[in-house]
């Protein structure tokens, strides 16, 4: 795929398979070496941002859809995140080699999407961390793929409610901006937030998604 728009333009529709990054835009990952330390009394863990570009629908002029993949994690009383949309991902297991093995392994554990034959990896954003207090300590690598060609991605896993293919045009502009309010302690926190047909992305994997769009020079930007 080609991501190689001007600063405030929208993404490009192109033919599959011909998204490249812009020099610099992403981070090189060049092996477990970039690998974060596990914060004190935390865990490390890696997440996919899948790009990818579907038949446009009928009506919008035809050509390709650029998307990426969300999951709704399932509700769990246990589970922090429970109920949250989310980028395929979690922490990184003693026999992964890398977090980008644990990325493309929790990838194909969650959502049946082998990202080790049918992706390829376009670089890493930032380490990012949880910021509300009462989440566990943990550093988390986003890995950014595009796929080579078509594939299924299903609910794979008991911890998957729902997979959702959503529209990169959603990273652009400000339709889809929404804040999501969180009641703590006394408190009702504002925190900025996309709407993705009804679902609300926000908290950390907003912030992952809100890096790529300033990295790639798109318009909008909270």
């Amino acid at each position: 795929m080609r991501v190689s728009p001007p600063a405030g333009s929208p993404p490009p529709r192109t033919r599959a398979g011909r998204w490249t990054a812009k020099p610099n835009v992403l981070l090189p990952y060049d092996g477990p070496h970039h690998d974060p330390p596990p914060p004190d009394g935390g865990f490390v863990a890696a997440v996919s941002l899948i790009l990818t570009e579907m038949p446009a629908r009928e009506g919008h002029g035809g050509g390709v859809d650029p998307r990426f993949l969300l999951i709704r994690r399932a509700r769990h009383e246990r589970d922090p995140w429970s109920g949250q949309m989310a980028l395929p991902g979690g922490r990184r297991d003693p026999a992964d080699a890398s977090l980008l093995a644990t990325a493309i392994r929790e990838t194909r554990e969650e959502t049946r999407v082998d990202l080790s034959a049918a992706g390829r990896l376009l670089g890493r954003l930032p380490t990012v961390t949880p910021r509300t207090p009462h989440l566990p300590a943990l550093s988390v690598i986003p890995f950014v793929f595009v796929l080579s060609g078509p594939v299924t991605a299903t609910a794979a896993s008991p911890e998957v409610a729902e997979v959702v293919w959503a529209p990169v045009t959603l990273l652009v502009g400000d339709n889809a901006r929404i804040t999501h309010y969180l009641p703590m302690e006394g408190v009702r926190l504002a925190f900025p937030a996309l709407d993705v047909d009804g679902r609300t992305v926000w908290g950390l994997t907003h912030r992952i998604l809100d890096d790529f769009r300033v990295r790639m020079g798109w318009s909008g930007v909270r």
